[in-house]
């Protein structure tokens, strides 16, 4: 088991010799030495004998040859501190029970037995075996040693909570993994023999990936394979685990278009107690059912080993927002785009007909956003384009580019334009509040001549008074037109990023719960899906640009010299930190070390991670009061700072924990 909470799990399908439990034992025995650094290793339902033994199960041979490589497997599990759970029949006052059998470092912990027993169809286990129901002995004696026995049995390694249903379990109205996860457990195992029929196997995905996530657990499935015997059915090995409802490893299984292979089989990956956890602790619901427990559970202790240095095997995604798949991406902008058009329809509706929308267009990522989702709203509610006023507001830090950018892409879409040059009003205020501008005596000053001593001012001047007279002019501009839709997104109300009282108030802000690294990309989409090449052209230009405020005057050669990015830090890194402290509410130290696992879209060393994660924290702990009066706007996915919504954090709250 890691220390920040990740225990790697594996679920393997051996090759099966049919009533011969000592040669199955052999196989078990193979894999758990390939699967030496997995904490807890899981194979098939009646592993030990095949699934397809048939009446075979009601001769004592077998049952007697199972128990004996049931001991077989228990003895060359010592040593190891590793949990091992392998399917075998087992006699109990007179009946039989389809069990598994958990295993730990030399000792047989417990065996569960299956509750529900499928006999339709291909499926005959009640001929064979009697369904578990709780009234069984609480123990059994096995090689001259009590073993506890039932259904009320679960597994503790410190954090590590282990409950164990059987194939048919799962696909019951009523799970019992449901109970075990009330009862404490989040990792939950599945001994299956699902036989391989078409569409089958997307239906077992869906109730494994649902079931982890109603459980808010690891629920791992270990299916037979093709060596059981093919006289009628044939079985798949399809193993997986999911977490939370996400399936992060699978296996190969018959019908999936590979070649054919009669071996072994498996998934395996690191699962993260530390997520499930927080996301137990966040969820109140999931307590609300404790009360309504059918019975006390017992628990028992098996160790794992702590192995601090140990490769995650498990994908960190170095844009979390963003995912990787490109049908997955594809389906996510669309889902995204119709929520922000369905929330800001519904509030414009409330508005006097015909009443114009007001939206400050500088050429960059966020306000593009915001165009598009009004435009396409437009267009999907039958209103006119030209509805939107779109003002462009060049101040001292605009070029060429940005600007000419926001022209064309509102001439494009059709929207109503307007330019108002800010900067007299700007001038006007320094001189009123007798303020030198990066340190330019402007009282006598017009606009063109401080413009000009502006671009001669060296690069790393700085002036906040300066940046925020221009965005609070802007917002003063727009909100004295009428109603303004608001641009900024959800990575710089994290880190603050933003004029109080300037471009971080709107009537109604469509990107509130998009984070930058998302932002670009719905740019793109939206481009490539929804509009003509001419559009699609320009909405690309502005993706690719540099993130900037444009508040510092450019370069002497008109370039933008104001880059955010380079002030406070990559945003892919802060969406990074942003998404792992808020979704997953993990520790600094944990969110660290995973950044330093990931692939970014540019190497980081040490030191430029730790800097820029206290960039973050310090950042976002000091802005909550910007947070606690942001405009409405809709919620698009799984992390929002909504005051009134997901986040709710006192203004003064002290970051000293999270520093340290």
């Amino acid at each position: 088991m890691h220390p920040h909470g990740y225990v790697r799990i594996t679920a393997a399908s051996p090759r099966v010799h049919v009533g011969a439990p000592r040669k199955n034992a052999a196989e078990i025995e193979e894999l758990l030495q390939q699967y030496g650094e997995s904490d807890i290793v899981l194979f098939p339902e009646l592993s030990l004998t095949g699934y397809t033994a048939a009446d075979l199960f009601g001769q004592q041979q077998l049952i007697d040859a199972a128990m004996a490589a049931l001991q077989q497997i228990v003895a060359a599990s010592a040593g190891r501190d590793q949990l091992v759970v392998v399917g075998v029949p087992v006699s109990v006052a007179g009946s039989l029970y389809n069990c598994a059998a958990a295993i730990d470092n030399g000792q047989l912990l417990g065996i569960v037995p299956k509750q529900f027993l499928p006999n339709y169809k291909e499926f005959y286990e009640a001929r064979w075996f009697r369904a578990a129901d709780g009234s069984e002995p609480a123990t059994i004696t096995v090689d001259n040693q009590s073993i506890p026995f039932g259904i009320d049995l679960l597994f503790r390694s410190g954090d590590a909570v282990v409950g164990i249903e059987i194939c048919e379990d799962l696909w019951t109205p009523n799970p019992p993994s449901g109970l075990m996860a009330v009862a404490g457990a989040n990792i939950l195992l599945n001994l299956s023999a699902s036989t391989e029929t078409v569409g089958k196997a997307s239906w077992r995905t869906d109730l494994v990936k649902s079931q982890s996530g109603r459980c808010i657990a690891a629920y791992a499935y270990a299916g037979a394979g093709p060596t059981e015997s093919t006289t009628d059915v044939v079985f798949g090995a399809h193993c997986m685990i999911a977490e939370n409802g996400v399936v992060l490893s699978h296996s190969r299984r018959v019908g999936d278009g590979q070649p054919a292979w009669q071996g072994a089989t498996s998934a395996t990956v690191d699962v993260d107690l530390q997520k499930l956890g927080h996301d137990r602790r966040t969820i109140g619901s999931f307590d609300d059912a404790r009360g309504s427990l059918p019975r006390d559970y017992r628990q028992i202790d098996f160790s794992l080993t702590h192995t601090p240095d140990r490769e995650l095997q498990r994908d960190i995604a170095p844009r979390p927002f963003v995912p990787s798949d490109p049908n997955t991406l594809a389906d996510r902008c669309s889902e995204i785009f119709e929520i922000q058009s369905a929330g800001l329809a519904q509030r414009i509706r409330q508005l006097p007909e015909n009443m114009p929308l007001f939206i400050g267009v500088s050429g960059g990522l966020d306000s593009t956003l915001a165009l598009v989702v009004a435009a396409k709203m437009c267009q999907r509610y039958g209103w006119p384009t030209s509805r939107i006023h779109g003002i462009t507001m060049p101040g001292f830090g605009t070029t060429d580019q940005t600007r000419e950018s926001a022209d064309r892409l509102m001439q494009q879409l059709g929207v109503t334009r307007e330019t108002i040059d800010i900067r007299q009003l700007c001038l006007q205020a320094f001189q009123s509040l007798q303020h030198q501008p990066l340190g330019i005596d402007a009282e006598k000053m017009d606009v063109e001549t401080l413009q000009q001593q502006l671009i001669k001012t060296p690069n790393d001047a700085k002036d906040l008074v300066f940046e925020n007279i221009q965005a609070r002019i802007r917002t003063f501009v727009l909100m004295s037109r009428g109603f303004v839709l608001g641009t900024g997104d959800l990575s710089e109300q994290a880190l603050g990023w933003s004029t109080y009282n300037g471009d971080h108030m709107s009537m109604y802000n469509v990107n509130t719960s998009v984070p930058k690294t998302l932002v670009r990309f719905l740019v793109r989409f939206a481009g490539d899906h929804h509009f003509d090449e001419s559009v699609r052209t320009t909405l690309h230009q502005i993706a690719d640009a540099v993130i900037s405020p444009e508040l510092m005057p450019p370069t002497e050669d008109g370039e933008i010299r104001q880059s955010t990015e380079a002030t406070i830090g990559a945003y892919e890194l802060h969406d990074f930190f942003l998404f792992h402290f808020i979704r997953n509410g993990y520790s600094p130290e944990k969110i660290l070390w995973l950044a330093q696992q990931t692939n970014f879209s540019q190497p980081y060393d040490d030191a430029t991670l730790a800097e820029t994660m206290q960039t973050f924290f310090k950042r976002f702990f000091a802005n909550q009061f910007k947070r606690t009066c942001v405009p409405d706007g809709p919620k698009v996915g799984s992390v929002s700072l909504s005051p009134r919504g997901d986040w709710r954090m006192p203004s003064d709250a002290d970051p000293d924990a999270w520093l340290q």
